[in-house]
């Protein structure tokens, strides 16, 4: 449920086709040597905001019109719409909303819009946990067993820990083909915790728990069962009580259903006469509204996602969020390291690579060092950056997802990793790279 490598199984849906490393690297934004190796913690957060460097656009106006114009070239490419918002710490966000002529008709696109994130979920169900470790309810190094008896193969081998840095092994349950109709919206069946746990545990597991990483929604649907195993209340009251109300998050709540309860942005995918030929024959129908060429999927039922993937929210509720994450208002100091402690995502690059810690990832650029993560659910790809200290964050949104999840098309995945780039650099007020200003007009 977010953009990453996709699996060499062309027909496995992996919800994750590009990681955020991945991103920048093919774009020219140049990553650094200081993401951490396997459970080592990340370095020290600046007390203060990067500075900004010589040479770096101090117009406002011209920064805004410039990554504008690569939005709108984003929609050229064929995404139905996009919505960014830009927030250095140094005043009023630049917040940008441009969509096609086709999907105008349907609704106007506005940043306020409800999205639905789809693995940026994974952070707030992290943050959850860490909670309730900070309150002495669980540990971080339980094994599963203690709390899912009987749930999870090996669960006395696995701990909470690798569940939230997909170091478990566990076999990701959206490769399972029981779960197509539901991803597809033809399949309207309300999927649980546990079902979902139990689709990605009747797989055998990768590998030992604790020797490798490998990204696993199944990690996260056990997730979910044991915070209510844990507290005896559902995941998504949890996040409305723990997170959402006390930080006036008043558009972001786990979805349990197909409905929405604000404004919200129209997802769509390529019909099947439209669909990239790059898509799997078993993935090109999709179920809702038709009209030039697209398919409306915004009334299809999100709960497959689950804990790995069905938080609703918007641009500002969760700069918001990732404001009080990073800056320690959600979680004392020892929890927010263990947040921050990575395990390596590249195999081939496990010290200087990008690390992934407990419901987030990390990775330095030459613009600075973010903290993010990107989601994919039918019909909406999300990216959501910070700093270490909350004090900058980003957001870019774009309502279609299965070009992005199977690589099918490469020039929307051009003007994606060019908008990407520049937003990064934007947030952290730096200069972008000469790749992706060239992009902007090719």
């Amino acid at each position: 449920m977010s953009r990453d490598v996709f699996s060499s199984d062309r027909a496995r849906w992996s919800r994750r086709l590009r990681p955020v490393w991945a991103v920048l690297t093919v774009s020219g934004l140049a990553l650094g040597s200081a993401t951490p190796a396997l459970a080592r913690p990340a370095p020290a957060v600046p007390a203060a905001r990067d500075a900004v460097v010589a040479g770096a656009p101090a117009d406002r106006a011209g920064v805004e019109a410039r990554l504008t114009r690569l939005a709108r070239r984003l929609v050229a490419a064929g995404a139905p719409g996009v919505i960014v918002r830009v927030d250095d710490g140094r005043g009023r966000p630049i917040e940008i909303a441009e969509q096609a002529p086709w999907a105008a008709q349907d609704h106007r696109l506005d940043v306020g819009d409800e999205f639905r994130m789809g693995s940026n979920t994974k952070t707030m169900m992290a943050t959850l946990v860490l909670q309730l470790v900070a309150e002495g309810r669980l540990g971080l190094d339980d094994p599963v067993e203690r709390w899912l008896p009987g749930s999870v193969p090996n669960g006395g081998a696995i701990t909470v820990r690798m569940l939230l840095n997909h170091t478990s092994g566990l076999f990701d349950y959206t490769g399972d083909s029981a779960l197509r109709p539901a991803i597809l919206g033809t399949d309207r069946h309300r999927w649980t915790s546990a079902e979902l746990l139990a689709l990605g545990t009747k797989h055998e597991p990768l590998f030992p728990p604790g020797t490798k990483w490998s990204y696993s929604n199944t990690n996260y649907a056990a997730v979910g069962a044991l915070l209510e195993q844990v507290t005896g209340v559902s995941p998504a009251d949890l996040l409305r009580d723990r997170i959402a109300r006390p930080l006036g998050l008043r558009h972001t709540y786990l979805a349990t259903d197909g409905g929405w309860r604000g404004r919200y942005v129209r997802g769509y995918e390529p019909d099947a006469a439209h669909m990239p030929p790059g898509v799997p024959a078993e993935f090109r129908t999709v179920a809702g509204v038709h009209h030039d060429g697209q398919v409306d999927v915004s009334g299809n039922d999100p709960s497959w996602g689950g804990s790995a993937g069905a938080v609703v929210s918007t641009a500002a509720d969760w700069s918001r969020f990732y404001t009080a994450l990073m800056s320690g208002r959600l979680l004392p100091a020892a929890q927010l390291a263990q947040l921050r402690t990575t395990v390596p995502m590249d195999p081939e690059n496990p010290v200087d690579g990008p690390g992934y810690g407990l419901g987030v990832e990390t990775v330095t650029t030459s613009c600075g060092t973010i903290w993010a993560h990107e989601g994919g659910i039918t019909g909406y790809s999300s990216a959501n950056y910070t700093d270490g200290t909350g004090g900058r964050t980003a957001t870019v949104l774009v309502p279609t997802e299965f070009r992005y999840e199977f690589e099918a098309d490469p020039k929307l995945a051009e003007a994606d990793r060019a908008l990407q780039t520049a937003v990064i650099c934007t947030m952290f007020g730096k200069p972008v790279p000469t790749t992706a200003t060239t992009a902007q007009s090719g």
